[in-house]
């Protein structure tokens, strides 16, 4: 159950990153979805397979809940892959923020005043 509690917090920390800037569910809530439930299913497709095939096997831990979704596939597997995927698509988002923000053209302030304030010219 621990291990379950910790993704749910993590995912919980990526939503906060998110929300305050409105980088993937935040920007473009279906699309985002989209992507999120390709990536899923694709990695648990590999899991699947990678269980069929041996490589991966699960071990009993007093850290998870035992729910399992299929044989050798336990409940925190999938949430997991959800960290996995929305962590993945936080930093895409998030460095093509940061890349859209430095190539910028650089804000320009008021020019510097050059002349004295009307009234304050010396008189000779």
């Amino acid at each position: 159950m621990t291990y379950l509690l910790v993704l749910l917090a993590l995912l919980g920390c990526m939503a906060l990153l998110d929300a305050r800037w409105k980088l993937f569910f935040w920007a473009r809530p279906w699309a985002a979805a989209a992507v999120m439930a390709a990536g899923m299913a694709y990695f648990l497709a590999w899991d699947v397979r990678a269980i069929a095939e041996g490589i991966f096997l699960h071990r009993d831990s007093p850290l998870m809940t035992g729910i399992m979704l299929a044989p050798q596939l336990p409940l925190e597997e999938a949430f997991f892959l959800a960290f996995l995927c929305y962590q993945t698509m936080i930093l895409f988002t998030g460095a093509l923020a940061l890349l859209r923000r430095r190539s910028a053209p650089a804000r320009t302030t008021a020019p510097a005043r050059t002349t004295a304030p009307a009234g304050t010219e010396d008189s000779a």
